[in-house]
């Protein structure tokens, strides 16, 4: 299984569909809350949602919706980052409710080496978040700082600390 890429892996204009996607549970919004400390009624009071909102039942907070698609992303871009730098933007375009499924995938915009360190450089992605309908619910973008294959040599290779296990 690849876990991220190193920066020669990159190309602009490459899109990577991030597999497999999650159903979104009750469970799982209620825990992101309470693990926030995001009490809003919105996300946790059923009756709230349904009597005094315009979905009539709770969303799921859209902060566990980017946290997952971001998640989604790691073997394909950041696994083997040295840095995630900055989340240019956020976006929550649509709603997601208890149920829905998610799926992401993530379009390279642009990559510059880095100019203090010959190891290393910067790609610039956008993230795109989709229910199980195609219905758009978070765009991001970022920039994350990963290394080059010499990093990854000079360091001891794709799993540097991970011990030998058996037959030793």
């Amino acid at each position: 299984m690849q876990f991220g890429r190193t920066y020669e892996e990159f190309t602009v204009g490459d899109v990577y569909r991030h597999w497999p996607g999650k159903t979104v549970t009750e469970y799982d919004d209620h825990l992101f809350c309470l693990l926030t400390m995001n009490h809003h009624p919105l996300h946790m009071d059923s009756n709230y949602a349904e009597k005094t909102t315009d979905f009539g039942k709770n969303v799921v907070v859209g902060n566990y919706i980017y946290s997952l698609l971001l998640g989604m992303s790691v073997p394909d871009v950041s696994g083997k980052a040295i840095a995630n730098l900055e989340v240019e933007s956020l976006k929550h375009v649509a709603p997601t409710f208890h149920g829905d499924t998610i799926y992401g995938e993530t379009e390279v915009l642009d990559k510059t080496p880095s100019k203090s360190k010959t190891d290393r450089g910067i790609v610039h992605v956008e993230t795109k978040g989709y229910k199980q309908d195609g219905t758009l619910v978070c765009v991001f973008r970022r920039k994350v700082m990963v290394p080059t294959a010499t990093y990854i040599k000079e360091r001891g290779g794709e799993q540097p600390g991970r011990p030998e296990l058996g037959g030793q």
